[in-house]
């Protein structure tokens, strides 16, 4: 039965299905990334800046990209590519997606990819993840407009003070997953994740020194610290 669930998950009509959101997908990240540049004006962003902060973007991307990509492969072996792709393209989250097909399983006494997981338990996992990830959309695409208001009032059309909000936001968001990966890590018997944050610390550290004598480092300082962070996880494990 896995072996006919998994032929099912994998055969060209789910890709055929698949395909449309991914190909919305692709066309929302060109048309945010054309309609960013346009707008870079209305916070004083120059074209060079609007490029550099592109490039910046992209490499920092690749460290949390391999880590959705690792978990995708599981989640691969058990409901198969297309569904997973898509998953992943629209939502991103690859623990939250891992685990809502686990519970839907769970909710069926199976074991996700196990023995006795079939066609149904896979189209179970198929509808837990859609209507998980729903209620995300929704309220992005019904509340999202709205977010423009708060920030209006809270910078009060000043762009050096949504820069520093902005900044600060980004700094709170790395703080909180740096102590989230030490507090994994505190009393477990695997300590990789804090091997993982110290090392890239250290690195950042490292690169930050480098970049003042080489200027254009400094766009793929986090991309770096964050691939070294991962592999002296994966060599100390």
């Amino acid at each position: 039965m896995k072996q006919e669930y998994l032929t099912i998950a994998n055969s060209w009509i789910m890709w055929l299905a698949v395909s449309p959101v991914l190909l919305v997908s692709l066309y929302q990240a060109y048309v945010f990334s054309k309609k960013a540049r346009k707008a870079g004006h209305l916070v004083d962003l120059s074209k060079e800046e609007a490029n550099k902060a592109f490039r910046v973007g992209v490499t920092s991307a690749v460290g949390p990209a391999l880590g959705v990509f690792v978990v995708m492969l599981g989640l691969m072996a058990a409901i198969g590519g297309p569904i997973s792709w898509q998953r992943l393209a629209i939502i991103g989250a690859a623990p939250t997606e891992l685990a809502a097909a686990t519970q839907a399983a769970t909710a069926m006494d199976v074991t996700l990819g196990g023995e006795g997981y079939n066609i149904v338990h896979f189209s179970n996992a198929a509808w837990v993840m859609a209507l998980n990830g729903g209620a995300w959309l929704l309220f992005t695409g019904l509340f999202t407009d709205k977010l423009q208001v708060a920030t209006d009032k809270v910078a009060r059309g000043n762009s050096k003070t949504l820069g520093l909000i902005s900044a600060g936001a980004i700094c709170g968001s790395f703080a909180y997953l740096f102590l989230n990966e030490i507090k994994k890590g505190i009393g477990a018997e695997n300590k990789s994740a804090i091997i993982a944050a110290l090392s890239a610390l250290v690195a950042m550290m490292i690169l930050e020194r480098l970049a003042k004598q080489f200027p254009k480092l400094t766009e793929y300082n986090l991309g770096i610290a964050m691939l070294i962070g991962m592999f002296s996880a994966v060599l100390f494990k």
